[in-house]
């Protein structure tokens, strides 16, 4: 296993995805570049930067192999040619990520995840899509992430109450998909978890969901696109939505002056709720009750695989009047356990003590 400590996480990144995704150190030399990045080879970065870790209390950004490393910071999932998935225990509960690429496209995954523990009892929960009709996509989304989870990071270093900071992280998100001057842009749909309380915060048409064990939606984010709203309006129905020719026009992103972002009120999570995020490569391939049905119950990475499975075979061809639309596909899922019951708030939410889990 190769490991380096990179200081400057975005300026790293930055750097690294320069190469071709086949160059090999030797092409690189030839052509001027330099082939290493403080001490990390470049070249061959099919498997490079699919897996990435900010480790606690150091600020900086560790490239790891496949072996476990302890007390984790940040999970970004690249999943640039190969699938990246994981599954951790964050906030009290469990959460399962998913992310990669179109199977039948050659060109990388322009998705990029996040799972992002903000002190004890919260975490953030992130799915960005590079827009596939613009340059750069996943420049635009693996920046947006990696420039939110440094700005949580430091929020968090400061006890900065968890809402200021995301939407602080966002602004400066937006400010460096800008900085790239490349015409790229991403969406990015956020789901923040405190205690007991789920809360939204969506640019784009990447979507959350939070549902009752016995299939209630209680939190359901809306679309920022021209069918999204129509949709939300009633004027479209939702399984009309997923045929309609306009479906993947995005009306909002990361990337542009006019950035705005949507705020949900705050839900309360009752024990076994299932908190959902997810690029538009799984809403717009499956139906919501057909989702809402998969996740409500049973073990989250069974449900990732029931709904990864769904996905991928629409994806292959429309077939009996389903919806088809080939894409990369991000997806999170987060439960809290029955067996267990958050009594205090996020130190980071109320200036309180962390939480405790109490069996119930």
């Amino acid at each position: 296993m190769r490991q380096c400590a990179l200081s400057w996480p975005a300026n790293a990144l930055h750097a690294l995805l320069s190469p071709l995704p086949h160059e090999s150190p030797q092409t690189l030399e030839t052509q001027g570049k330099p082939p290493f990045v403080q001490g990390l080879q470049l070249g061959h970065r099919k498997r490079l930067l699919e897996l990435l870790r900010l480790v606690p209390g150091t600020g900086e950004t560790r490239m790891t192999g496949d072996e476990p490393t302890e007390q984790i910071e940040t999970l970004i999932l690249n999943g640039a040619f190969e699938p990246d998935q994981v599954a951790v225990d964050v906030a009290g509960g469990e959460a399962v990520a998913r992310c990669q690429k179109d199977p039948g496209k050659e060109t990388e995954n322009e998705d990029t995840t996040a799972i992002i523990p903000y002190g004890p009892g919260a975490a953030v929960l992130v799915v960005a899509d590079g827009a596939g009709g613009l340059p750069a996509g996943k420049r635009a989304s693996l920046t947006a992430v990696t420039t939110l989870a440094t700005a949580l990071q430091t929020a968090m270093d400061k006890t900065m109450l968890l809402r200021t900071a995301i939407l602080n992280g966002i602004e400066a998100a937006n400010d460096a998909v800008l900085a790239l001057a490349n015409g790229s842009a991403t969406t990015m749909t956020v789901i923040t978890i405190e205690g007991l309380v789920a809360r939204s915060y969506q640019i784009g048409d990447s979507e959350a969901l939070v549902v009752g064990q016995r299939g209630l939606i209680k939190l359901q984010t809306t679309a920022h696109s021209p069918t999204g709203f129509a949709v939300e309006a009633g004027f479209l129905d939702e399984r009309d939505a997923l045929h309609h020719e306009d479906r993947h026009l995005v009306s909002n992103f990361l990337g542009t002056s006019d950035m705005r972002i949507d705020v949900g009120a705050g839900v309360e999570l009752r024990p076994r709720d299932t908190v959902l995020v997810a690029s538009d490569g799984l809403t717009d391939n499956i139906h919501l009750d057909e989702i809402v049905e998969c996740i409500r119950t049973g073990g989250l990475a069974e449900s990732v695989a029931e709904l990864l499975t769904l996905a991928n075979r629409r994806m292959a061809g429309p077939s009996g009047g389903q919806p088809s639309k080939p894409d990369d596909l991000s997806l999170i899922l987060f439960r809290k356990p029955g067996s267990a019951r958050i009594i205090r708030e996020s130190k980071h939410s109320a200036g309180t003590q962390g939480p405790v889990r109490v069996p119930s």
